[in-house]
C-alpha cells in the first residue's frame, strides 16, 4: 500500500496520516484512493472504535486537492477531470461524512480546499491553535467539487459560506469554531491528546449506539424533520434487540457501569 497515507493503531483507536509533508499534504489520487483503502481496512476491524484523521509535518493538515495532478486530467477533458476528480473527491468526503464508526480530524495546519472539505465532512475536528482554513478554488476559476459548496453552507449559514466561498479569504480557527466547523481550538502541542481524549469520551459508550446516532443524523439532517423522525425510529429499531441496548439498561438500574460488546 502507498505511504502517502500512515496508519497506526494504538487500543481502540486509529490514526490516519497524510503523509505528503512536501506536497503539504495535498490530495493526489493515489492519496485518495488509498485512504478509501484504508478507511475500508478499519471499518472491518472490530478493535477499532474511533478514527483519528491529521496531517504530517509541521504545515499542514492538507492544503487540498494536487493541483498539477487534477490540471493534466481538465486538459484530456470534462468527462475525464469529472471520473478522475470531482467523483473520486465527492466520493472520499462521503465515505468520511457516512462512515460508521466516529471520525476526528486533528488540523494541525492549513486546511485549504479539499483539506477543508474534509474537515466539513467527519464527524467532529479539532484544530491547532496554528490551523488556517480557506476555500481557494475561486482564485482557479472553479467553484469547490469535494462538497465545499452543499457542506459550508449548511455548517455555517448559507450568507458566511457564501463569503468565504466567493472571495477565497483564508480564515482563523477561532471563525471555524464560531461557525461550527471544528468543535475547538487547542494549543498546538496538545492536538493529538486532544483529539484522543475526544475519541476516549465517545468510545466508552456502545459502538453500536455511536454507529446508530452516525447513521440518524446523516440521514436525517437534511430531511423533512418527519423522514427525519422516522430514520431516528429505524435506528432505535436496529438497537432494541442488542445485548449493548440490555447492557445499557441494566447497568442503570443496577448502578453499574456497562460491558459494551458491540452486540
Amino acid at each position: 500500500m502507498s505511504d502517502c497515507i500512515l496508519c497506526e493503531v494504538s487500543g481502540n483507536i486509529a490514526t490516519i496520516t497524510l503523509n505528503r509533508p512536501e506536497k503539504l499534504n495535498a490530495i493526489s489520487y493515489d492519496l485518495a484512493d488509498t485512504m478509501m483503502a484504508v478507511l475500508d481496512a478499519l471499518e472491518g476491524d472490530d478493535a477499532v472504535r474511533a478514527v483519528i484523521l491529521t496531517g504530517a509535518g509541521e504545515r499542514a493538515f492538507s492544503a487540498g486537492a494536487d493541483i498539477h495532478e487534477f490540471s493534466r486530467s481538465v486538459q484530456v477533458g470534462t468527462e475525464r477531470a469529472l471520473r478522475d476528480f470531482v467523483r473520486r473527491g465527492q466520493a472520499l468526503t462521503a465515505r468520511l461524512e457516512a462512515y460508521g464508526k466516529p471520525v476526528i480530524a486533528a488540523v494541525n495546519g492549513i486546511a485549504y480546499g479539499g483539506g477543508c472539505e474534509i474537515t466539513e465532512a467527519v464527524h467532529l475536528a479539532v484544530a491547532s491553535e496554528r490551523a488556517m482554513f480557506a476555500k481557494p478554488e475561486i482564485n482557479l476559476g472553479m467553484p469547490p467539487t469535494f462538497g465545499g459548496t452543499q457542506r459550508l453552507p449548511r455548517l455555517a449559514g448559507r450568507k458566511r459560506g457564501l463569503e468565504l466561498l466567493l472571495t477565497g479569504d483564508p480564515f482563523k480557527p477561532q471563525r471555524a469554531l464560531e461557525m461550527g466547523l471544528i468543535n475547538a481550538v487547542v494549543p498546538h502541542h496538545t492536538l493529538l491528546e486532544a483529539a484522543c481524549h475526544m475519541a476516549g469520551r465517545i468510545i466508552r459508550h456502545s459502538p453500536l449506539a455511536a454507529r446508530a446516532v452516525i447513521n440518524a443524523v446523516t440521514r436525517g439532517i437534511n430531511l423533512p424533520i418527519a423522514e427525519g423522525l422516522a430514520a431516528e425510529g429505524e435506528q432505535f429499531a436496529r438497537m432494541a434487540p442488542t445485548h449493548d441496548l440490555r447492557e445499557g439498561l441494566d447497568a442503570w438500574i443496577g448502578r453499574r457501569a456497562p460491558h459494551y460488546t458491540g452486540a
